[in-house]
């Protein structure tokens, strides 16, 4: 486990593909006892069970799970949504959930909350003995720049480019380290200032060579929206972050080593591809 203070552990690595090693992309930065989550992908809550029985980390238990922020409303970022608003307050959760996210989050809440609102009138009106707040959520829909603040953490986000709808990467500041999550993007104007400074910089992937294989029109989205390896390769090249983390990898035809060995090409830094439930 990480001897640093502030702690990342990855809930879940993967992509739509619904590979059954790697559960929905959901990222936890953990400081002592607090957790914020970013992207909430299907499995989020046993995902975060399961590290807290297996290590102990108190922040992951599923009452803890507080406040969240989300990167944009791509369903496989989103899938577990229900499961972090419901099961920690089946579970004891007496606070409302805490939601940074981008336009259009506010209404997926209202909608979620209409869905499920015979289970939530059962709870709360039946025999079981279900509190009246852990099932509400407060909602802030977010620009660029500082987002969320208490006294262990600073939030900042930033535009990134994944097609036509708002979408943002964050960027983490605490006491011992700077995190950037990118989220899922391709390239940007932008890009290496938001990311300079980092300790960790945890970026989404794909094979670039992988990618010749595909249909046109899935290769013209893919260099669209999304970053290959040759140019995350560049990107850290200048950025310079002490650790490179690889999260929604995409290499169809290849394998996490192909995609590592793009990006040492030009990059000589740390990088790892990241697993479900790796802590840093």
């Amino acid at each position: 486990m990480s001897k640093n203070r502030t702690k990342i552990v990855l809930l879940g690595t993967g992509t739509p593909i619904p590979d059954p090693n790697r559960s929905g992309p959901s990222i936890a930065i953990i400081i002592e006892d607090n957790s914020y989550i970013v992207d909430f992908g299907s499995d989020i809550v046993r995902q975060a069970v399961k590290t807290y029985s297996q290590l102990g980390i108190k922040a992951l238990e599923s009452q803890n799970l507080k406040r969240a922020f989300l990167t944009h409303l791509h369903s496989d970022h989103i899938l577990g949504y229900p499961d972090l608003i419901f099961t920690p307050w089946v579970m004891g959760r007496a606070v409302p959930l805490e939601i940074y996210g981008p336009k259009g989050t506010q209404e997926m809440t209202r909608n979620i909350l209409e869905a499920y609102r015979e289970d939530i009138r059962e709870r709360i009106e039946g025999l079981e003995p279900a509190n009246e707040m852990g099932f509400k959520v407060n909602v802030q829909e977010i620009n660029k720049g500082l987002i969320y603040e208490d006294s262990k953490v600073q939030v900042e986000a930033f535009r990134v480019n994944h097609g036509i709808w708002p979408a943002y990467g964050f960027k983490f500041i605490t006491e011992d380290r700077t995190i950037v999550i990118s989220g899922d993007t391709a390239p940007f104007d932008g890009m290496i200032n938001n990311y300079k400074g980092c300790d960790v910089l945890i970026h989404e992937v794909y094979l670039t060579s992988a990618l010749k294989k595909r249909p046109d029109n899935w290769q013209i989205y893919h260099s669209s929206v999304h970053t290959s390896a040759i140019e995350l390769s560049h990107i850290v090249s200048m950025v310079k972050p002490k650790l490179l983390i690889l999260y929604h990898q995409l290499f169809w035809t290849g394998n996490e080593e192909d995609i590592i060995f793009e990006i040492k090409q030009t990059y000589d830094g740390k990088v790892v591809s990241g697993r479900d439930l790796d802590i840093f």
